[in-house]
């Protein structure tokens, strides 16, 4: 009931409006006087955001699971079904254990098909209309197909299991806490590399692409990560993941401590040994540039260089122990740094155009302390149609390497 009014004019109109309701009638108030807001503000928004970020990640690594799942189960179990049961494969593998979910998914297919919901004719088939869980279901059901290609079944049930949490949370537009989302990107990382192409997969093992940063790389130029120092890359992308596999390493910086410090001489004589062209660039320990950097960062006289020097004579033994020392070469700079990079290329998918980890010098923070970028190399963006494509900032810092390195001195 509305709150009666306070003026006799008030009474008379609901007297009024009361005689002309029907019996029965329940009264509605006026939606000024039902006190909700419906703005949101700022703290929810800030609220909203992080919902969105979160689901949309865990969103397209399950799309990406799910899509090679669906491709996994489509390479082994089409060549046995299909000659005999030809479209109808699918429902012939579920067998009466799936009937109930497969026959559910043909339904939804021939919707689909009715108003024009298949864009793309390659999903005109029941397989595409699985979704997770079914497929994992006829892996299950099939798994002596399956073994020949995966060591170990319950490894990849584990995974699957770990994706559950943010699937039905995606799924449902809920909450999806960070938690969960680091749990769901690890088994989708899990699980892609065990979807591989068997043992093979893991030789030259390259970091994995994040598919979120991947596909937004181009909002951002080619920066696919941004940590507020070293040690937090480190944790996202260890030295190990970073440089094993690389067909070229170029790098630049004073001591270039986060390859000399962290990736031991036996791996990189390995990585050379493999075919890795090595470039390295040292700031000059008997430059005037050593004893400004020491005087910002408050450090004896000559500590600096010292540390420098032991980082190059590292290097040369490395090299030493090579038989083609030409592909590692070792140079020294005596201009002022303004930056470390270090630019990988490999041969591999995942990276095959590059990837940089760069770092500016700030005056009173050590390397470990200074924020760094990850960049993609190949990532490209176009301004207008009629505009030539413009490079990202991994070409900016592979431009500034080379002409660093042509003005360099080699270190015999």
């Amino acid at each position: 009931m509305l709150p009666s009014g306070g003026e006799q004019g008030d009474r008379h109109v609901t007297d009024e409006a009361a005689q002309d309701s029907p019996s029965g009638a329940v009264s509605v108030a006026a939606p000024v006087e039902i006190g909700a807001e419906l703005d949101w503000g700022a703290e929810a928004w800030a609220e909203v955001r992080t919902r969105a970020a979160r689901a949309g990640r865990a969103y397209v690594w399950l799309n990406i699971v799910e899509q090679r799942l669906r491709a996994v189960v489509n390479a082994v179990l089409r060549p046995i079904y299909e000659p005999v049961h030809g479209e109808e494969w699918v429902v012939a593998a579920a067998g009466p254990a799936g009937h109930e979910w497969v026959q559910r998914a043909v339904a939804v297919r021939e919707v689909s098909r009715r108003k024009g919901f298949l864009l793309d004719p390659a999903d005109d088939n029941v397989l595409s209309f699985l979704t997770l869980p079914q497929l994992r279901e006829l892996v299950v059901q099939h798994w002596p197909c399956f073994e020949p290609y995966f060591d170990d079944r319950r490894e990849l049930e584990l995974a699957l299991d770990e994706l559950e949490v943010a699937r039905h949370v995606v799924s449902r537009n809920r909450a999806l806490s960070r938690t969960a989302l680091e749990q769901a990107e690890r088994a989708s990382a899990r699980l892609l590399e065990l979807l591989g192409s068997g043992p093979a997969r893991t030789a030259g093992r390259r970091l994995p692409v994040d598919a979120v940063e991947e596909l937004v790389a181009d909002r951002y130029s080619d920066v696919v990560g941004v940590y507020p120092d070293r040690v937090r890359l480190q944790r996202q992308l260890p030295v190990e993941d970073l440089f094993s596999g690389a067909r070229r390493l170029d790098a630049v910086g004073i001591g270039l401590n986060l390859l000399v410090q962290n990736f031991s001489g036996r791996r990189l004589v390995r990585l050379a040994e493999s075919g890795c062209r090595v470039r390295l660039l040292f700031l000059n320990p008997a430059s005037s540039a050593v004893r400004r950097r020491e005087r910002e960062l408050g450090l004896g006289r000559g500590e600096l260089a010292r540390s420098v020097e032991m980082n190059i004579m590292h290097m040369r033994r490395v090299r030493a122990r090579l038989r083609d020392q030409g592909a590692f070469e070792i140079q020294v700079f005596d201009e002022t740094p303004r930056f470390t990079a270090y630019l990988i290329e490999g041969n591999g998918p995942e990276r095959s155009d590059g990837l940089a980890v760069v770092q500016t010098y700030l005056r009173r923070a050590r390397g470990m302390e200074v924020p760094v970028m990850v960049l993609r190399g190949g990532s490209t963006r176009v301004v207008t149609d009629d505009k030539p494509v413009e490079s990202g900032l991994f070409e900016v810092y592979r431009e500034e390497f080379e002409g660093i390195w042509a003005d360099s001195r080699p270190v015999s």
